[in-house]
């Protein structure tokens, strides 16, 4: 029997040399343990330029000759040791001498928990032992077809407590997931969780790719929180970021006193959001982030992995100049590693796990990135559309030409077929000085609301998954700011609670519409005939494939347009079924009744008028 343990454990070592290792948490890191009859705790840890590692932890003082490491086999570049004093929650770190003689302590990057900052030992937590709920969805979850609208949260600034520090995950799940199923989302992305050093970093450079932050509470409290929302019918997406490390001393820059997860060559050019890049040609941090991966989606039981700072992972050019980076073999300006581990990642995640999405984050010009790998695509589920977002913000912040913005809006339609899409409004949207997308709207305080409703309508009429970041549901004016909670006290004004109800009312009207979200082909997706006399005048219809039909038709200027008038080629009537300019969410409610007449030729035509900045949904009449 031992000698097929460690047959096993040989194999393992190897694939996480070759990069095929999905599951090195298993075996790397701190585990529980028996040896010689006495119950301990196993450590092993991948250090391949070491002259000796030890364990050292708090029981012992710090004292690094009490712990000593072995090498797993001669010239092995693992190390373990046995020890049975080590008890959950106990900190510890990897004490490794070079060959030069410097010792270096470093967390272990396969630790569970960790310290709250501004301490950083790693803390000794298995995993086992929470009892799921949610075997029900995770049973029947399925990707498509299904609505998809999601809620991004930071959970440091959502909600705090009344002296401003931060809620345990628990707390959030109990006041969180109900407000999802009141809001009517789908699906909720949680800001990066991985843990790390710096609070106003978001969580986008991590330290602890295998270690729930410590902010809000234990790894077993952030199970509690994704298999509340999973009985709840909400699923959870984590925010993964993939890119790189801080180079933080404690944490995987020099992990041992030499590169091991960064390029050999280090270059200050490698820094992107001020992370180290990872050398994703190395089978041994392919591995790494393989694992990585695999550990949220299987142990946390997550739903879905944003991946993001996908575009510095694709291009050696990413933010240099000429003459700051070498081509690839093929002449060209992508990184061929990078787009090699993407599509392993990819890959990897379906045939494990076919039931979870993959997300890409912004990707430049990158093409198929959510076709499948066999056919050359990255294999992602979706792509956030970033661009899409601004130059949507910034037509309608200049509405001068709403003929233009007509006109943009409809080629969007046609640049959506051929990658499935997210569309963002994201918290890139809404911070580094751009401002609330209240404030980004054209007008006086008063006027501001309008258009943002007409935004948010176009966005559920356009095709795409939807997502909108915390607080621009009840349209916080302010920009948002991780260190303290959202403004919550906005709704105590009128404005802001007729937003609410308003977003509210629109995410159930998306989810009970499955033309907005079962086909997004060019076959169904129509732009209708503008009338001459109102350019700013825009109608659009959705399909579904089972023949469903759903007409939106927006009025794209600051002004009431009047006898507008649209031609269908069919002779059916239409109804309104929702319209964003209703008294009860802060409009005027003078849109008024519309006229559907039939033709001679058997078309139909609508007359109405259409109040400023307005979204209006028709269905035909049964």
């Amino acid at each position: 029997m031992e000698t097929n343990e460690n047959e096993k454990l040989e194999s393992r070592l190897q694939a996480f040399h070759d990069g095929i290792e999905q599951r090195a948490w298993e075996w790397l890191g701190a585990h529980r343990a028996v040896k010689d009859g006495k119950k301990g705790v196993q450590f092993c840890v991948w250090a391949p330029h070491a002259a000796d590692v030890s364990v050292i932890h708090e029981k012992s003082g710090w004292a690094r000759d009490l712990a000593p490491m072995t090498r797993m086999a001669e010239d092995s570049e693992f190390w373990s040791c046995f020890l049975t004093d080590i008890e959950r929650y106990d900190c510890y770190k990897y004490s490794i001498r070079t060959k030069g003689g410097q010792v270096f302590d470093k967390s272990d990057p396969f630790a569970f928990y960790a310290e709250v900052r501004p301490a950083n030992a790693s803390r000794y937590y298995p995993m086992d032992g929470y009892v799921w709920g949610d075997a029900d969805w995770m049973q029947h979850r399925k990707i498509a077809p299904e609505p998809v609208n999601i809620y991004e949260v930071h959970l440091g600034s959502w909600q705090t407590a009344e002296d401003s520090s931060f809620f345990n995950y628990r707390v959030i799940a109990d006041r969180l997931i109900p407000y999802l199923c009141e809001m009517g989302y789908t699906h909720l992305e949680l800001l990066p969780l991985l843990e790390h050093p710096y609070d106003g970093s978001w969580g986008y450079q991590p330290l602890g790719f295998f270690a729930a932050t410590s902010r809000y509470g234990s790894p077993h409290d952030l199970m509690y929180l994704m298999d509340r929302c999973h009985q709840a019918g909400i699923g959870v997406i984590l925010d993964w970021p993939a890119a790189g490390f801080p180079t933080d001393a404690h944490g995987l820059f020099m992990f041992d006193g030499q590169p091991c997860y960064e390029a050999c060559e280090s270059d200050p050019k490698d820094m992107v959001y001020g992370v180290q890049k990872f050398d994703l040609g190395r089978g041994e941090v392919q591995s790494f982030l393989l694992s990585s991966a695999m550990f949220w989606i299987t142990q946390f039981h997550a739903d879905g992995l944003r991946v993001s700072s996908v575009q510095p992972m694709l291009y050696l050019n990413y933010q240099r100049e000429a003459g700051e980076w070498k081509a690839n073999q093929f002449g060209e300006n992508w990184n061929t590693d990078g787009a090699r581990f993407l599509r392993t990642l990819c890959d990897t995640v379906k045939q494990q796990e076919p039931t979870v999405r993959m997300i890409a984050s912004s990707t430049g010009k990158w093409s198929s990135v959510t076709k499948p790998t066999e056919l050359g695509g990255l294999g992602f589920t979706a792509m956030w559309r970033d661009t899409w977002v601004q130059e949507a913000l910034t037509h309608l912040q200049h509405t001068d030409d709403p003929e233009a913005l007509a006109d943009w809006l409809s080629l969007s339609l046609l640049n959506s077929t051929g990658e499935r899409f997210v569309l963002p409004l994201s918290h890139d949207a809404v911070s580094h000085g751009a401002g609330s997308l209240l404030a980004r709207m054209p007008g006086e305080y008063h006027e501001k609301f309008a258009p943002l409703r007409l935004l948010y309508g176009f966005v559920m009429m356009h095709p795409g998954d939807k997502l909108l970041f915390m607080g621009g549901e009840f349209a916080q004016y302010t920009e948002w700011a991780c260190h303290h909670a959202l403004d919550w006290q906005d709704l105590d004004c009128q404005a802001n609670r007729q937003m609410k109800a308003y977003v509210q009312a629109l995410n159930q009207f998306y989810r009970g519409n499955p033309a907005l979200w079962t086909g997004d082909s060019t076959e169904q997706i129509v732009r209708i005939n503008r009338d001459a006399d109102n350019p700013g005048l825009l109608a659009l219809e959705r399909r579904s494939p089972d023949g469903e039909r759903l007409l939106a038709v927006m009025n794209l200027t600051a002004h009431k347009l009047t006898g507008c008038r649209l031609t269908l080629r069919d002779s059916e009537e239409w109804e309104e079924v929702f319209c964003s300019d209703a008294i009860a969410y802060g409009g005027t409610g003078e849109s008024g009744a519309v006229t559907s007449k039939k033709q001679q030729d058997g078309s139909c035509r609508l007359t109405m008028q259409m109040p400023p900045y307005c979204v209006r949904f028709f269905k035909q009449k049964k």
